[in-house]
């Protein structure tokens, strides 16, 4: 109850009221009592004639009534009105530092109306203001503390290449310790190896080694343009990498060792066996079976044999020789070696690669295709022309793989196989990024796996 009795509302309402009886006791003063009767005492006594406002009429009562009422009404509009201006012109300077990016801006509060609760919620989005920017400068502050500590150097550039950003990190890299901001990026970069400026330029990520300090690092760029506040910008990213491939190199090469150990073991062991063997029944004079346990050592020494040039083949890749390769007479001649269904038609146009390299690939993922158990026709071969791309897919029907093999399938000397070297993916990845593509492998529907060979097409047609 007491909330309306002094909202707004109410107030302008009763002031209305009072205008109005102000209103009528005025014109009434003035018509009837006592305005009349002074001025018939003044022209009586005095005799002063003037004319009384019920003489003039109706209407002149009305004029005069209203002359008189226009001083009461503007004291009471602005009465009125006046906190409302007040109001009015603190929100407006509260909106201009708003704008400029202060919000320490408040107004006192003291009135109960809707006016007074304009204001406290006025200054509790203030407050609001306040605590998110002052949240934001926290997180900017934090952001700032990443950026500059962070081993990763970090270089910003505007359009005309000029470093509008750096870290500590990039300026130890390119300046000696001292700021990089406002310099041309590529002018730095002539003073620093020449590798490093010649992955900058060629906007790629890259991956390369240079001597700094007298020693060799090996550094990873990545490369990222992007709009910062609608102007177009390049963010540069230098990470050293020689100690985290370091550790790669020595655990890969444990693994290796792992690994040939393992094989080596497993055909020596039966070769000093039956040599052992071979020699006692020499001794005994029991010919008959010599026959029989050389062949068996032969056997393992060309399993052997096999299993190293496999690894040397792998380790000695050389850098593939592409050639426009008419599709034709290419699956004619993988045919022999492999057996497989066509699932798409033969583009029309010759596409460019190293006809040997992808046609060794081709026979290993058929071959493993074959060997996931699925039946023979479910082994199939796609050739897809994706204008600047070649999409080579070889799929099967076979049991598929789990997320786990699919995530390391294509890492060297993994393999699922008790006897597999885990090689055969791992050269076709070789491969496949020596042309400058890559290798995906992905579960079918109802069963099997898709192994999907992807081969830019630069200069094919």
């Amino acid at each position: 109850m007491w909330r309306h009795l002094n909202s707004l509302q109410f107030r302008l309402t009763m002031l209305l009221a009072v205008a109005a009886v102000a209103g009528a006791l005025v014109y009434v003063g003035l018509t009837q009592w006592p305005l009349p009767q002074l001025i018939g005492w003044l022209h009586k006594d005095l005799a002063v004639s003037l004319r009384t406002p019920a003489q003039m009429g109706m209407y002149g009562g009305l004029v005069v009534s209203v002359l008189v009422l226009l001083p009461l009404a503007w004291g009471l509009a602005y009465q009125v009105m006046a906190p409302v201006s007040r109001l009015l012109r603190a929100l407006e300077g509260a909106v201009a530092s708003y704008r400029d990016g202060d919000f320490s801006f408040s107004i006192a509060a003291r009135r109960s109306d809707e006016l007074g609760e304009l204001i406290r919620m006025h200054n509790a989005l203030g407050q609001t203001l306040r605590d998110q920017r002052q949240h934001l400068v926290q997180r900017e502050l934090l952001l700032e503390t990443v950026v500059q500590n962070t081993p990763v150097a970090l270089v910003l550039t505007d359009i005309s290449g000029r470093v509008v950003y750096s870290n500590i990190a990039s300026r130890h890299l390119f300046n000696d310790g001292k700021s990089l901001n406002g310099l041309n990026f590529a002018d730095t970069l002539t003073a620093a190896p020449e590798a490093l400026s010649r992955a900058v330029e060629s906007g790629e990520d890259a991956l390369l080694s240079v001597e700094l300090d007298g020693a060799e690092e090996t550094f990873h760029l990545s490369q990222r343009a992007f709009r910062l506040q609608g102007r177009p910008h390049r963010l540069h990213l230098f990470r050293r990498m020689t100690r985290e491939l370091s550790r790669q190199e020595v655990a890969t090469w444990k693994r290796v060792i792992r690994v040939i150990s393992h094989e080596l073991n497993n055909s020596l062991a039966p070769i000093s066996s039956l040599a052992h063997s071979g020699a006692e029944l020499a001794r005994r004079g029991d010919l008959e079976r010599l026959p029989g346990v050389f062949a068996t050592i032969g056997e393992r020494a060309r399993h052997l044999h096999g299993f190293i040039a496999g690894y040397a083949s792998f380790a000695k890749l050389p850098a593939p020789q592409p050639q426009a390769v008419e599709w034709e007479p290419f699956l004619a001649s993988l045919a022999l070696h492999c057996r497989y269904q066509l699932a798409s038609p033969v583009p029309a146009h010759p596409s460019h690669f190293d006809p040997v390299q992808i046609e060794q690939v081709l026979i290993n993922l058929i071959k493993n295709a074959h060997e996931s158990g699925s039946a023979e026709d479910g082994v199939s071969l796609a050739i897809l022309d994706a204008g600047s791309e070649l999409r080579i897919e070889v799929a099967d029907r076979g049991p598929g793989m789990s997320e786990t093999v699919l995530a390391q399938a294509l890492l060297p000397f993994y393999s699922t196989k008790r006897s597999g070297t885990g090689l055969g993916l791992a050269l076709a990845r070789e491969i496949a990024e020596a042309h400058g593509g890559r290798v995906l492998l992905a579960n079918r529907e109802g069963g099997g796996l898709r192994v999907s060979l992807r081969l830019p097409q630069y200069g094919s047609r």
